[in-house]
């Protein structure tokens, strides 16, 4: 059985008898980076090893399951190739993942949480693919999760709005799959995770398997796409824009350029 165990970015932790915990260590904000997604590709290839795992939770200490890129900080240290390729193995794992959102989960957050097969947000969660306001495009396969799980049209609209969601309208579109208060985020994801922790584990592993088809390698081929793309228009003045206006917490101003 694995022990639980600590990193600079992700807790591994034994939740109930089959059921462990990835938990966010980067609070209050658990901002978005290489170095976080890797470990939590690590966290999870490790569970898939282990056979007392059946159900991991995947949560965060703080404020905020994932608010996104920090833009208050220098450019990043890593490359948009390696991130997608941590991304990638989120969605090559067995194991069913469910997500607790607390507060926000934005832009790169988002897509974090679409890698779970289950969201549990409460009436305070704010989820956003947020990318078209910062004058980006968006990343992380959410050009297969998003339509895969609420349709082509709603996906659309919420890529191309950029529009911040509550847990309520979250829960209506399908976005989340249960919605409770604050305090009961971790009771119900315990709940829902217990209930297929009580199912035949191979059983289980296998009808996700089917279910989610080649859902890595869509998203493999997607991110390329993105990357390409987040890469051209980073180059513009509407993403500098976008990105300081982000960071002075102000309405952007873009002039197409």
């Amino acid at each position: 059985m694995t022990e639980a165990t600590s990193s600079a970015f992700v807790d591994i932790e034994l939740l109930t008898e089959h059921v462990f915990g990835v938990r966010l260590c980067r609070g209050p904000h658990n901002f978005f980076s290489f170095e976080m997604i890797s470990a939590i590709a690590d966290a999870l290839e490790k569970l898939d090893a282990d056979d007392s795992c059946r159900v991991v939770v995947l949560h965060a200490e703080g404020k905020n399951f994932c608010a996104g890129a920090d833009f208050s900080d220098s450019a990043p240290s890593y490359s948009t190739a390696d991130l997608y390729a941590a991304a990638e193995r989120l969605f090559r794992t067995r194991k069913p993942i469910i997500a607790v959102i607390q507060g926000a989960a934005i832009g790169g957050g988002l897509g974090l949480a679409m890698a779970a097969d289950f969201r549990v947000v409460s009436p305070a969660s704010r989820l956003s693919a947020n990318f078209s306001r910062l004058g980006f495009h968006h990343g992380f396969g959410l050009s297969v999760t998003l339509p895969r799980v609420i349709g082509e049209q709603r996906a659309a609209e919420l890529l191309l709005t950029g529009r911040r969601l509550t847990g309520e309208i979250a829960l209506s579109i399908g976005l989340a799959d249960r919605l409770v208060d604050d305090d009961s985020l971790m009771t119900q994801a315990l709940i829902l995770a217990e209930e297929i922790a009580a199912a035949a584990p191979l059983a289980v592993e296998s009808i996700r398997a089917t279910l989610r088809g080649d859902i890595a390698d869509r998203v493999r081929l997607a991110t390329a796409h993105e990357m390409a793309e987040q890469m051209r228009l980073r180059q513009t003045k509407d993403f500098t824009e976008g990105a300081k206006a982000m960071a002075e917490r102000r309405t952007p101003h873009f002039k197409r350029s």
